[in-house]
């Protein structure tokens, strides 16, 4: 098992340029299943969770071809209609393949997902849309059996906002008989980009980025050419980097039209920034100003950040609070940063947190993909050497992180565990 070896107290310096987003780029990988044409997708990251995923549709008989970040999908011979545990096992995303088969083919069995341990985040929702549409479904041995001669189009209202319920949905009715309504529907940049994809492949679909999606079920979808949009979420993950631990870097490939939430709070952090319109300066030389926030649903605070901006608050001048009303159980890096000699209490979903002028290296264990960035962050601002255990949490969603941040002067090593 990798881990990663990093000595703190170095400035950052230099460009890093943001790969495609893993939020966009899975459930536009599945997409490749509503068609019997050519998906030619560019811009995909190389992580885990992507080659997860295409073992996933490849095993259903999609014809995959991959060439560093471009992927071509074939969808005229799938005929195994089922995502099984072991693959699905590790990546909530997979159940984004049963809105796809269901709708083409009539059927679909998929295994109930896993992935990080940060909250149950149900599927009932997608259950409960799908049924609306007229699928049969069961659950029994692990697994969602779902059948349908023809789904046909309804209005669905969601009890939350799910971005992955959204997305299954979304699909499934591009090929339903007649008119979708999907409200309440997640408002995120993945979502916008997997429906831009769909219109691209002959879908209508109107209220694209807003929460009520409006679709006309079509005969069938054709092949498309698709560039995956870049990582907000990397992007900003980069930012909070040089935020603690000083520097004058420049994000390059970037969106900044999608970025509101997190680059308000680096303003408040004290970094300054030049924006472009797919780069961003950014430089600090003192020490962070605290911020409070609270995470919620696009456009607000996305909780994929929450974790990185406690660590630029672990090292601020001041006393901060987070509330994190999305997922149970994502305070899990809490712990570990206190090894770290940051000053955080938790209370429910709030942590409350005194910064400190500075954190020392130790040993620390990642426990989900955010707390690992998170821990990079705190280890890059920390006093001598940090060592990040389970680190394969973190390359499930960052592309050669440990890369990117060398070249700008980060002393950080991958190394191999002797066990």
């Amino acid at each position: 098992m990798d881990k990663l070896l990093i000595q703190g107290g170095h400035r950052l310096s230099g460009d890093i340029v943001i790969s495609g987003a893993k939020n966009a780029a899975l459930p536009i990988l599945c997409a490749g299943l509503l068609t019997a044409g050519t998906l030619e997708l560019s811009n995909v990251p190389n992580l885990h969770d992507v080659t997860t995923m295409l073992k996933l549709l490849g095993q259903t008989g999609l014809e995959v071809t991959q060439d560093d970040h471009r992927v071509t999908l074939t969808g005229g011979a799938i005929d195994k209609l089922e995502a099984p545990y072991d693959l699905v096992k590790t990546m909530r995303a997979s159940i984004l393949v049963l809105g796809p088969l269901l709708a083409r083919f009539g059927e679909a069995k998929v295994s109930l997902p896993g992935g990080c341990a940060i909250g149950s985040r149900p599927v009932d929702q997608h259950i409960k849309g799908l049924q609306a549409l007229g699928a049969e479904i069961t659950i029994e041995g692990g697994y969602i059996y779902a059948k349908c001669k023809k789904l046909k189009g309804t209005r669905i209202v969601t009890d939350m906002i799910t971005v992955t319920g959204t997305e299954n949905l979304l699909m499934a009715a591009t090929l339903a008989e007649g008119e979708t309504i999907l409200e309440n529907a997640a408002r995120e940049p993945e979502v916008t980009d997997l429906a831009h994809l769909l219109v691209a492949m002959g879908a209508k679909i109107e209220g694209i980025g807003t929460d009520r999606l409006v679709i006309q079920g079509v005969a069938e979808l054709h092949g498309a050419k698709h560039a995956v949009i870049s990582d907000r979420i990397e992007a900003a993950t980069f930012l909070c980097a040089v935020a603690a631990a000083g520097g004058d870097i420049t994000i390059r490939n970037t969106r900044t039209d999608i970025l509101d939430a997190a680059l308000d709070k680096l303003r408040e952090v004290g970094l300054q920034m030049e924006i472009g319109p797919d780069w961003i300066h950014a430089k600090m030389d003192r020490r962070p100003t605290p911020v409070t926030f609270r995470t919620t649903e696009y456009p607000g605070f996305p909780t994929d950040m929450q974790a990185q901006f406690m660590a630029v608050n672990t090292v601020a001048d001041g006393a901060s609070r987070v509330t994190e009303t999305i997922f149970e159980n994502r305070f899990m890096h809490v712990q570990e940063m206190n090894r770290l000699g940051a000053h955080i209490e938790t209370d429910g979903n709030t942590a409350f947190i005194q910064g400190v002028e500075q954190l020392v290296g130790a040993p620390v264990m990642a426990t989900d993909l955010r707390a690992s960035a998170s821990l990079v962050i705190a280890a890059l601002a920390a006093r001598g050497e940090t060592v990040i255990d389970r680190i394969y949490h973190l390359d499930r969603g960052y592309d050669q992180m440990e890369v990117k941040l060398s070249a700008v002067g980060a002393k950080i090593e991958r190394v191999k565990s002797s066990k």
